[in-house]
């Protein structure tokens, strides 16, 4: 008996160790046939409400088509604050899902204030700062106390012999600094999708600033041309009644004169023009429309000038006579002839007086230079620095057939409308403006218009076009776009010792306006397509804690925090004990 039952004991005891190696066994052949079909399928799964961890289908798409190595040094290593560490933190963890989908993505952080040499480190601040990073000057708190620390919050991609920077956080006036922290991590998918994009075309698209009626010239447009040179071909044209100046034409039927015509450029900009078109010009710009090109109007319908007010405190604003607002109406929208003033405004130097040699200057508020703050959800203007706008007139939007408008920028809800003719004068400094006058609803001053287009010249091309060949006249556009802002001035850049400065920069408050960024959106916008700009509309939620709430129930919380996992532990310790007893008790 005692025999056949030790019997018993070692075969059910050798039983258990043998299916206890086949369930090891199991598990091991489970996670290898797991890792080797995981090899071949690549799946996440993302649990935040907005998807902050899922990459849009456009950035997917551009990833597929990565076919060499794409280097990112990011700048962004060294001791941060928390809201840099979170930037940082954000930045790898998209960089890693990058090259969770290709493994062309490299990128490594660089600590640029690593070197203990200054003159090392100021060598490599100036590289930086040629290679197109700006600097960012920090408090960061010490052993010793506080210390200021230049950091360099951005990136440089590198893709064969091309190299482009990127810069990570947003400048935003007037908002928080969480606020713009988490709009900066919002846009840190477009910004390195774009700039994969961009790196890696082929071929860059063309675009031209038309002359001949008086527009901006180089100097005046020096640092948007230079800019945009990066990423596109930048010529400066003279239609001069040629209708080859804008379109490409191909005789493809010689016997019923049917010509294939194709826009040459991606987009035009007309530039602040201070005279008419012809007639000639205006219906080739109206074809290039037709064709599918894409137009950026920066328009000023009444004419304005400080310079006018420089040698006495008055000038009269009048109507300027362009001839081009009829063909903006065929297409949907009307600039009116005024002149908006807003509460929220730029400064503007002042002379009030002279101590000795020295004349004394003071900043006023100029209530004709609106500062626009972006408000649309639309991906040119989401998340935008505050915009400058000089002697800026009112747009109406009209019922247009096929044609979606989108208003883009709009004034503060505390501005008035002035019809000209008008005077405009710096006596307005000295007093205090009464807010019962300035109550006007925001007034539109950038409208983008898409859909199919009817051509200003139907039923009446003009005698001159008449009789030339191959003209190909078109009633109606394929699905195209323009964007149609009342103030030429917008792309002005300004000049310090008649040398350009940023556009978007204003030397006298020393502050940068997201002038430049607006129009660079704008033209992406246009000439690439909603596909990547549209990661832009992605929002994520900023969930701060209420301060006032977590002052009044600090100590609380921190008492909370350091015993109730003492007392888990404890109470965990107990219930083991207890159930043990119970369960081993005689």
């Amino acid at each position: 008996m005692v025999t056949n039952s030790l019997c018993n004991m070692k075969e059910k005891k050798s039983s258990i160790v043998r299916q206890s190696w086949s369930q090891l066994l199991l598990v091991i052949g489970i996670i290898l046939v797991g890792n080797f079909i995981s090899s071949f399928l690549f799946t996440r799964v993302d649990l935040t409400n907005e998807k902050r961890y899922t990459l849009s289908a456009e950035t997917r798409e551009l990833l597929k088509n990565v076919d060499d190595i794409v280097y990112f040094r990011v700048f962004l290593e060294g001791e941060f604050p928390a809201g840099f560490k979170r930037l940082k933190r954000e930045t790898k963890e998209l960089l890693d899902e990058f090259r969770a989908y290709n493994k062309n993505i490299a990128y490594e952080f660089i600590n640029p204030s690593a070197s203990e040499n200054q003159q090392e480190r100021n060598a490599t601040y100036q590289l930086l700062v040629q290679q197109g990073l700006q600097p960012t000057n920090l408090q960061v708190k010490t052993k010793s106390g506080l210390e200021q620390q230049v950091i360099f919050p951005g990136a440089l991609a590198s893709y064969r012999n091309n190299e482009i920077a990127i810069e990570l956080l947003d400048a935003q006036m007037n908002i928080p600094p969480e606020a713009v922290l988490n709009n900066s991590i919002e846009n840190l998918e477009f910004k390195f999708a774009s700039a994969i994009h961009k790196i890696t075309r082929l071929k860059k698209p063309s675009i031209a600033f038309i002359e001949g009626q008086g527009e901006l010239d180089d100097q005046e447009t020096f640092d948007l041309t230079k800019t945009l040179n990066e990423n596109y071909h930048v010529e400066r044209i003279r239609i001069q009644g040629s209708l080859n100046a804008l379109v490409n034409r191909t005789l493809i039927d010689s016997v019923n004169q049917k010509w294939e015509i194709i826009p040459k450029y991606a987009a035009i900009i007309i530039a602040k023009p201070d005279s008419m078109f012809s007639g000639k010009d205006r219906f080739i710009i109206d074809q290039y429309l037709m064709y599918g090109g894409k137009i950026l109007w920066f328009l000023d319908p009444v004419l304005a000038s400080m310079d006018s007010i420089s040698g006495s405190e008055n000038t009269v604003a009048i109507e300027k006579k362009l001839d081009i607002q009829s063909q903006l109406f065929t297409y949907g929208v009307r600039l009116n002839n005024d002149l908006i003033m807003d509460l929220s405004a730029a400064s503007i130097p002042i002379r009030t007086g002279q101590v000795g040699n020295q004349p004394q200057i003071e900043f006023f508020p100029w209530y004709y230079f609106p500062i626009v703050t972006p408000t649309t959800k639309h991906p040119i203007g989401k998340n935008l620095n505050a915009i400058k706008t000089q002697f800026v007139s009112s747009i109406d939007t009209l019922t247009t057939k096929n044609v979606k408008k989108t208003v883009l920028l709009s004034t503060s809800p505390y501005s008035r409308t002035e019809q000209v003719p008008a005077l405009i004068s710096l006596s307005i400094l000295r007093e205090q403006p009464d807010p019962r006058q300035y109550t006007t609803p925001p007034q539109v001053i950038a409208v983008l218009l898409e859909g199919n287009f009817l051509s200003d010249f139907r039923n009446r091309i003009p005698p001159e076009i008449m009789n030339d060949k191959g003209i190909g006249f078109k009633e109606n556009s394929v699905s195209t776009a323009m964007l149609v802002v009342s103030d030429g001035d917008l792309i002005i850049n300004q000049f310090q010792q008649g040398k350009p400065l940023p556009l978007g920069y204003d030397q006298y408050t020393r502050e940068t306006f997201g002038n430049k960024d607006f129009v660079l959106n704008a033209i992406n916008y246009l000439t690439e397509g909603p596909g990547l700009i549209s990661i832009r509309s992605r929002e994520m939620k900023l969930r701060l804690l209420d301060k006032a709430k977590v002052n009044e129930s600090k100590m609380m919380w921190q008492f909370f925090n350091v015993l109730a996992p003492v007392l888990i532990v404890i109470l965990t310790g107990l219930l083991l004990i207890y159930l043990r007893k119970r369960k081993y008790a005689l």
